[in-house]
C-alpha cells in the first residue's frame, strides 16, 4: 500500500480510472471491472462528477452513479477509497464556493455515500479567488463530506499558491496532485509539478499514465488507430523517439512474461512521489495487465534504460 501524502489514507499502488464507466463500459461490465480490481486486491477508485458529460446523449456523473450503484450493492463503502472531481460538470462548472458545496452534494447523492475519500480540484478556475476555493474546500473537510483534498491540472505557482493561503487562513492542507505524467510524457511535470510534490509531500497520482494507450504498444502506426475511440489521443506519439519508448518497454517486459502496459505503469510507480498511477480498462480482460504493475520491481539497469529512451521526447 502507498500513503497518499499527510492524509492516513492507504491506497493499493494502482488507482482504477473511471473514465469509461458510462462510456465505453456499460454499467454491468463496469461492475465487472470494479470486482475484479477489488478481488486483485485495489481499493482505489478515481472518477469525476463530469465523467462522462462528453458522450451523446450524456449529462454527466455516468460514472458516479454506476459506481454508486456499486458501492451500494456490494456493501463494500469502508474498503475503498473514492477520489472524485469539481468544476467540469455542465451544470456544476467552476470552483466558487457556493458551486463546489452543491456540486459535492450531488455526487455523494450520486456516490450513494456520506463522504467522498479525496475531493479533487479538477481544474483551476481563473475567474474564482483562490481563496475562495480553498475555503470552500476546507469547508466540506469540517463538515465531514471529505476526508481529505487535493488538485488536479493545477500550474506549479498556482498550488504553491493554494498551500500559502491555507497555511495563513488555517485551511485544510492538499494531500495530492494529479498530474498528466507518464514515459513520453515527462518533461513539464519534472521541471514544475515534481518540485512542489517533494516540497509539500503530495501524493502523486499520475493520470493518462499509459498515454492514451500508447504505452500498451497496441498503436504502432496511423493505421493501429483507425476506429480506435480512446486511442485517438496516442497520435501525437507515433514518432521515432516514441517508437524506441515501445521498443525498450517491450523488451523489458518480455523479460518479466508481462505486458508493456505493466513496465510502464511500474515505471511510474519508482518515480519520486508517485502514490498510485491512473489506468482505466475497458473490460475485464485488460485489468491483469494493469494490476500486475503494483508489483512487478524493475531492476537498476531497466530503470536507467527507460529513464534515458524517454528522455529523448520533446515536451
Amino acid at each position: 500500500m502507498s500513503s497518499l501524502g499527510n492524509s492516513g489514507i492507504e491506497v493499493f499502488p494502482l488507482a482504477l480510472g473511471g473514465n469509461t464507466f458510462g462510456w465505453t463500459s456499460d454499467e454491468a461490465t463496469s461492475h465487472q471491472v470494479l470486482d475484479a480490481f477489488v478481488e486483485a486486491g485495489g481499493n482505489f477508485i478515481d472518477t469525476a462528477d463530469a465523467y462522462s458529460a462528453w458522450v451523446p446523449g450524456n449529462a454527466g456523473g455516468e460514472s458516479e452513479t454506476i459506481i454508486g450503484d456499486w458501492l451500494n450493492t456490494r456493501g463494500n463503502r469502508d474498503r475503498v477509497v473514492i477520489g472524485t472531481k469539481v468544476s467540469q460538470h455542465p451544470q456544476f462548472r467552476g470552483l466558487a464556493a457556493a458551486n463546489i458545496a452543491a456540486a459535492a452534494d450531488a455526487s455523494l447523492t450520486r456516490l450513494q455515500t456520506d463522504h467522498i475519500d479525496v475531493y479533487y480540484a479538477h481544474y483551476d478556475d481563473a475567474n474564482t479567488p483562490l481563496e475562495e476555493t480553498a475555503a470552500a474546500f476546507d469547508a466540506l473537510v469540517k463538515a465531514g463530506k471529505v476526508r481529505a483534498i487535493a488538485v488536479s491540472n493545477y500550474s506549479a505557482d498556482r498550488i504553491r499558491e493554494w498551500f500559502e493561503i491555507a497555511r495563513r487562513d488555517d485551511l485544510t492542507l492538499p494531500v495530492a496532485v494529479q498530474p498528466h505524467y507518464n514515459l513520453v510524457k515527462r518533461i513539464a511535470y519534472e521541471r514544475d509539478i515534481a518540485p512542489v510534490a517533494a516540497a509539500e509531500n503530495l501524493a502523486v497520482v499520475p493520470y493518462y499514465a499509459l498515454a492514451s494507450g500508447f504505452l500498451t504498444g497496441k498503436y504502432k502506426t496511423t493505421e493501429d488507430l483507425a476506429g480506435a475511440v480512446r486511442g485517438q489521443g496516442a497520435k501525437g506519439y507515433l514518432s521515432e523517439a516514441g517508437l524506441q519508448v515501445i521498443k525498450a518497454l517491450e523488451e523489458i517486459a518480455g523479460a518479466h512474461g508481462v505486458a508493456p502496459a505493466t513496465v510502464a505503469l511500474a515505471w511510474l510507480r519508482t518515480r519520486p512521489h508517485v502514490a498510485a498511477p491512473l489506468a482505466s480498462a475497458r473490460t475485464v480482460e485488460q485489468l491483469p495487465a494493469l494490476v500486475a504493475s503494483a508489483t512487478l520491481e524493475l531492476d537498476a539497469d531497466e530503470r536507467r534504460a527507460l529513464d534515458e529512451v524517454s528522455a529523448q521526447l520533446p515536451e
